[in-house]
């Protein structure tokens, strides 16, 4: 199995870093670029940053904090958040996202999915999934950062987005963001158990051995972590050595 990704997820609205919970009631945590370059520091694999509250005014506007970020920070960055057409995904690519992140306008307009996979390689194409539960191993997906219903089966959905070109899943748990109860794993494994591309599981992460589960038992391939790391509750070398000492593949570091 290739090594397990330890990912830093950025939520930002404007030109703040926020943390909410079931991606609602929004905080302020700070700076992004301070955090980003924190985790850089300390050894974090990738970086994933997501514009809040893009997809209700039509379009991203993590540019600038991505061009910022670039010229200190040297590790693989994906952006989502009102990324609409592929002129929006070019433009976040040029500003040094190696990756872009995509949901609501995928839901909407599927064939998105096979432009900027065609246009940049399926590797650059996440598909980013809201997924809250609405029966015994059932979930939907939703957009508008958790807002809006779809009607459509999260598990229907990966299938249909890999096959269209996505080369990777970004899947939050909706219930789980922000509660520190740990990973929704029946959600992670109903994915992972569907689709070869690497699935990243973000939602819930609230202790470092959270990570070991959702790894053994959901099969994710990265992990993001928000709430752990911005308030200071386990750093990323602390993750990383449990991960090591319990036997996962990780990235060395220093």
């Amino acid at each position: 199995m290739a090594n397990i990704r330890l990912i830093a997820r950025l939520d930002i609205k404007g030109a703040n870093l926020i943390k909410g919970v079931h991606l609602e009631g929004l905080r302020v945590v700070g700076s992004p670029g301070e955090h980003a370059l924190r985790y850089y520091q300390q050894g974090i694999d990738e970086l994933l940053y997501m514009d809040c509250v893009a997809s209700l005014y039509g379009r991203n506007h993590l540019a600038e904090i991505v061009r910022s970020a670039a010229k200190d920070i040297f590790v693989p960055m994906t952006v989502g958040g009102g990324i609409r057409s592929v002129e929006d995904a070019t433009s976040i690519l040029r500003a040094g996202a190696d990756k872009v992140a995509i949901n609501t306008a995928a839901v909407a307009n599927p064939k998105l999915i096979t432009e900027v996979a065609r246009k940049f390689g399926s590797q650059c194409m996440v598909l980013s999934i809201e997924a809250k539960q609405v029966g015994m191993d059932r979930w939907e997906v939703y957009t508008d950062n958790g807002r809006e219903r779809t009607g459509i089966d999260v598990v229907d959905w990966v299938k249909r987005g890999v096959s269209n070109g996505a080369g990777e899943i970004l899947l939050t748990s909706v219930d789980r963001e922000g509660t520190r109860k740990g990973f929704d794993i029946p959600l992670v494994r109903a994915v992972t158990s569907e689709v070869s591309v690497p699935v990243i599981a973000s939602g819930g992460m609230g202790k470092t051995t959270d990570l070991l589960e959702v790894v053994r038992d959901g099969e994710a391939n990265a992990v993001a972590m928000a709430d752990i790391l911005h308030y200071g509750r386990a750093g990323v070398g602390e993750i990383r050595t449990l991960a090591r000492e319990a036997g996962l593949g990780v990235r060395r570091y220093g």
